[in-house]
């Protein structure tokens, strides 16, 4: 084990916790190797039910004075980002006084894709003596592995379509916009973008509905996959079940996420789900990024 690795596994560990369940995921995975976890619980957007499994406090988004007090008092030098957290408007974050001299740097991070804002961010807890890890690191458990989840495979109609989906995330992704693309046919239906892969999976839902998309139902791969050069401790693509139950309202065949790069949440409701719908879901191996 090297030194780094070590120091990581020393020390109560801090989650910064956004929405949905996968702080939970990493928190449970997190404990079970010996860590004592502290949770910090972003107001308005971490699930409240968290509060009852952990030591906990809530700040707001902003509160980077807060965030930095709370986490000197209680011994955590490691810290992981997790979950989801649609991106602020500056008017709506509460700063505080330490954030507000921080406000030319924010700026700066604010000026660009989810990865460079997480990245700068990232840079100025770091500066202040604070080690921030990916989820992964902490909680190996939680990737994606290669291979299928479940009953249902791809067929090789599939699998080309995940092969284009995998080749086009890799040709855009340096533009820092999405880890999702939606292709049926060898035919890219839909990006994602800033609206998230719900939000897009609803996007197909609706072209079916209004006639702009006739593709039969069961064919169509939504694909994941980080993109080129990101910073991996931030925002891995992510799948659980309610991704599942996107793509089977959508009328897709299954998903395919980079095996060893993507987070599944609550895996054993996932697979009940895919089997149910009988969708697949599959690991796939990452290709060589450029």
């Amino acid at each position: 084990m090297t030194a780094g690795a070590a120091t990581r596994q020393e020390g109560p560990l801090a989650l910064i916790c956004g929405g949905g369940s996968l702080p939970l995921t990493v928190a449970n995975a997190a404990a079970a190797r010996g860590r004592k976890v502290v949770l910090l619980l972003l107001r308005g957007v971490a699930d409240p039910a968290l509060a009852e499994h952990y030591p906990h406090h809530w700040v707001y988004v902003g509160q980077g004075g807060k965030l930095r007090a709370l986490l000197r008092a209680e011994g955590c030098r490691d810290v992981v980002f997790i979950g989801t957290l649609v991106r602020p408007a500056f008017r709506q974050m509460r700063f505080d006084l330490w954030a507000l001299l921080k406000v030319p740097t924010l700026v700066a991070a604010f000026r660009g894709g989810d990865d460079h804002l997480l990245s700068g961010v990232a840079r100025m807890f770091e500066r202040e003596g604070f080690q921030l890890i990916g989820a992964h690191e902490v909680a190996p458990d939680i990737l994606m592995p290669e291979g299928a989840l479940g009953a249902a495979h791809p067929s090789e109609r599939d699998r080309e379509d995940i092969a284009l989906g995998l080749d086009y995330l890799n040709a855009t992704g340096r533009f820092d916009i999405g880890q999702a693309v939606v292709v049926a046919g060898r035919r890219v239906l839909a990006v994602e973008a800033a609206e998230g892969t719900d939000l897009m999976l609803q996007r197909i839902v609706d072209m079916r509905s209004n006639g702009r998309l006739r593709t039969p139902v069961g064919t169509g791969v939504l694909v994941k996959a980080p993109k080129p050069g990101q910073d991996r401790r931030f925002d891995l693509p992510a799948i659980g079940p309610r991704t599942v139950e996107g793509v089977t309202r959508a009328g897709l065949g299954g998903l395919a996420v980079a095996a060893g790069s993507s987070i599944v949440a609550e895996p054993e409701k996932l697979v009940v789900e895919a089997d149910r719908a009988k969708v697949f879901v599959v690991g796939v191996p990452t290709p060589a990024q450029g």
